[in-house]
């Protein structure tokens, strides 16, 4: 392509040249015979010592006086003829010297398809290249900001709680034994809430910046997720929910990382939990193919509005702040989540109306870590 590009501009210019070369030929013979007419009719007319019948009997100074016309009109003509490209070239310089004090809005319109225009399609992407890389480092920046304000701030309301308590149970006034086991609950709770914030802040770190190896091996989809509605059972008792799993099939064996998959649908539970406790019921549904399984978690409580689904999985979104504060969450669990089902070449999604809110998740029954499964999810 690049040896093309250069073939065809060197054949542009080369016929730039041939033609300049052919039309200053033109002109000079054009000069030649009309004034050497000149000159004869000149010395005819008995006027030898005119200007015109210096032309009759050209001399080396009239010579070179007609090969200086035939370069400057070469030098005119194929002036002419490139400076379509000589304007280009000075945009394309324009355009580097901008780029090269700051402006990234600088773009080249490219035109024809020579090395000039490869210039200025390779300049065009370049500027947008580095762009897009600048957008990225500000996105990472205040990514990174992001993260430690929130972390200061989930870390330290659990926190301050629990020096409070402790300060009172160590202080010199002896509280009643009913008032120190409250304390000591309280206590306890909120520690519990802080190892589960720094258990969900690590857990995200190493997913989201790609330090987890996943293991992969053979899963009952259907009896995992059969033991993890189990172990929830005190949770489900806690909140008065009633929960039903519901399945196609008796087992289902899939590729995947048994432990990853067990947090995710962990996370997707625990939400139900947290969020769906109005509605009363939890419903578990499991949907199998030879190719892929549909695993979807409902809640019927509180319906998240259209205009948040889209920022669900987003890291450190809360769906309405206050409740989210009194349910414990740290605003980590859900892109846990979307991280787990992504690794697994996965698709992960959400909706919510007054029938429910259900989060769907699809996997690939055959996923293979070292290759793309996504096209064949989306079939």
């Amino acid at each position: 392509m690049k040896n093309d590009m250069s073939r065809r501009f060197h054949t542009r210019v080369i016929t730039n040249i041939i033609f300049s070369t052919i039309f200053a030929c033109l002109v000079d013979l054009f000069l030649v015979t009309n004034l050497s007419m000149l000159g004869e009719y000149a010395v005819k007319q008995g006027r030898e010592g005119s200007l015109e019948a210096v032309f009759y009997h050209p001399d080396s100074i009239i010579v070179l006086l007609y090969v200086l016309a035939g370069i400057a009109t070469f030098s005119i003509t194929f002036l002419l003829l490139q400076r379509s490209s000589m304007n280009y070239i000075t945009s394309l310089s324009n355009a580097i010297r901008n780029i090269s004090e700051g402006d990234l809005n600088t773009t080249v319109e490219v035109v024809g398809d020579d090395e000039f225009a490869a210039m200025a399609a390779n300049l065009n992407k370049m500027v947008e290249d580095i762009r897009r890389l600048m957008e990225k480092e500000r996105e990472s920046e205040r990514t990174k900001n992001e993260l430690i304000t929130n972390v200061a701030h989930d870390l330290r309301t659990p926190l301050t709680s629990i020096i409070g308590y402790l300060e009172l149970l160590s202080g010199p006034t002896e509280l009643p034994r009913e008032l120190e086991k409250k304390y000591m609950d309280i206590t306890y709770t909120k520690a519990k809430r802080l190892e589960k914030l720094i258990e969900d802040l690590f857990g995200f770190t190493k997913l989201n910046y790609g330090k987890v190896s996943m293991k992969i091996g053979k899963v009952d989809i259907v009896k995992l997720l059969s033991q993890l509605l189990e172990e929830f059972y005190p949770n489900f008792m806690d909140k008065n929910l009633a929960y039903e799993l519901q399945s196609n099939v008796p087992a289902k064996i899939i590729n995947a990382d048994g432990n990853l998959l067990a947090r995710l649908f962990d996370n997707l539970i625990n939400n139900a939990i947290k969020y769906g406790a109005e509605g009363k019921r939890i419903v578990v549904k499991i949907h199998a193919t030879d190719t892929i399984v549909t695993i979807s978690v409902t809640n019927f409580g509180y319906v998240i509005p259209k205009d948040e689904l889209p920022l669900i999985f987003d890291k450190f979104y809360r769906v309405e702040q206050s409740r989210s504060t009194n349910t414990g969450g740290t605003g980590l669990g859900l892109a846990i989540a979307r991280n787990i089902v992504d690794m697994h070449g996965g698709i992960i999604g959400v909706t919510s109306d007054l029938n429910g809110t259900v989060f769907t998740v699809r996997l690939q029954v055959d996923f293979d870590i070292n290759k793309e499964n996504f096209g064949k999810l989306g079939e």
